[in-house]
């Protein structure tokens, strides 16, 4: 299984092609555009997110509401295209078009793709590279996730995600009695905290990044409940699915770091404070006592739930930005400021829960027979069963 996006921040869509999901699996518009409502939301989002509102067309590989076992191609349209359609389009541009065209950038940002892209591919316009670069990409790559977390849930696996920190002020290990509420009460927080007695603190600390024209990171955290033991393998480095996690929550726009459990704490411990004891029963088989390593051994699942950590820095693009260099003239100018965010971490918990959905839902159908949607069920079913008698 496996997916490819296309799109630039200001062109006229995104798009995503899913490749690989079972045939007869129920999926519907609702089911994605429910996920793309929430990457949108969260205190200290920018103008941006007034001018979208993101919606998700399945223009193939469905019908009536079922996959089909083709490629499914997901279209996300730009409501801003309209007024970019001369800088961003396609078609090539006369010299006095060109010459109109005021929105070249020559000033690399810190901390963007800006500088490195340009030399890589060749652009003296620097915004060829950040309309790829940027996290408005992350759109798609939700609505990717939306179709596998809608694969996990009919297979009894639910992922939910919270902002564990935000500009240096933790919130409290979270209390939750089920996943579920887990995410009630994220889904009501602005900053998406669980911890009640620090969410206020935290979007304190936004707006005044932003009066300051600066901008805030964070932690977010993303936990899975009811994924089957043994998914993974400890065979080759490569198909260790703690690995392809990690991989993942890197690959998001600003992540910086990840740790699965206990993760850079284990550092400071004794073995005996790390690792899980094993045991047994009846009901539900093997499990650990306690889940300090997050839910893997050996680059498998142990039945236990997966907590996963992801590290987001401030977001680059600041409104008192920082010094640069004009590639054309090599002096040193402030940066270019793009439309930005002061603090993203909120949404980013919503892209965070998406990529990690997206690994476990591929890890599955990899394992398990999946050309269609009711074997790999009952399959899954059966063999669930089978561990418990191991």
């Amino acid at each position: 299984m496996r997916y490819l996006t296309a799109g630039e921040s200001h062109g006229p869509q995104l798009t995503t092609i899913i490749e690989g999901l079972p045939a007869g699996m129920p999926i519907e518009n609702v089911d994605i555009n429910e996920q793309l409502a929430r990457r949108q939301k969260g205190h200290g989002r920018g103008r941006r997110m007034q001018i979208e509102k993101d919606t998700a067309f399945i223009s193939s590989g469905v019908r009536h509401g079922y996959t089909l076992g083709s490629p499914i191609a997901l279209v996300v349209e730009n409501d801003d295209w309209k007024h970019w359609t001369k800088i961003m389009g396609s078609e090539g541009l006369t010299e006095e078009e060109a010459e109109e065209i005021k929105r070249k950038i020559t000033r690399p940002r810190p901390g963007h793709a800006d500088l490195n892209g340009g030399i890589k591919y060749g652009h003296r316009d620097l915004r060829n590279v950040l309309e790829r670069s940027s996290a408005r990409e992350t759109t798609v790559r939700v609505a990717a996730g939306a179709v596998a977390k809608k694969l996990l849930s009919l297979l009894g696996i639910e992922v939910a995600s919270h902002v564990v920190e935000i500009g240096g002020i933790k919130a409290n290990p979270a209390p939750y009695e089920s996943i579920q509420q887990l995410q009630e009460v994220t889904e009501a927080s602005p900053v998406r905290c669980f911890d009640k007695e620090v969410e206020q603190q935290m979007m304190d600390a936004i707006d005044d990044a932003k009066k300051k024209g600066d901008s805030i990171g964070g932690i977010v955290e993303v936990i899975v409940e009811g994924m089957p033991v043994g998914v993974g393998s400890y065979v080759h480095y490569d198909r260790k699915l703690d690995a392809k996690l990690a991989a993942a929550i890197v690959g998001i726009n600003a992540f910086k770091g990840v740790e699965i459990g206990l993760g850079f704490e284990a550092a400071h411990r004794f073995g005996s404070e790390v690792h899980d004891e094993i045991a047994w029963d009846k009901e539900k088989g093997y499990y650990r006592k306690t889940n300090r390593l997050g839910g893997f051994e050996g680059g498998m699942t142990t039945g236990m739930p997966i907590v996963i950590r992801g590290v987001m820095k401030p977001i680059p693009t600041l409104y008192k930005p920082l010094k640069s260099v004009d590639i054309d003239t090599k002096e040193v100018f402030e940066a270019s400021v793009e439309r930005s965010d002061s603090c993203a971490v909120p949404a980013a918990a919503v892209v965070a829960e998406a990529v990690v959905a997206w690994e476990l839902a591929a890890a599955i159908v990899d394992q398990f027979p999946s050309d269609r949607f009711d074997q790999l069920a009952e399959y899954l079913k059966a063999y669930r069963e089978e561990v418990k008698e191991f």
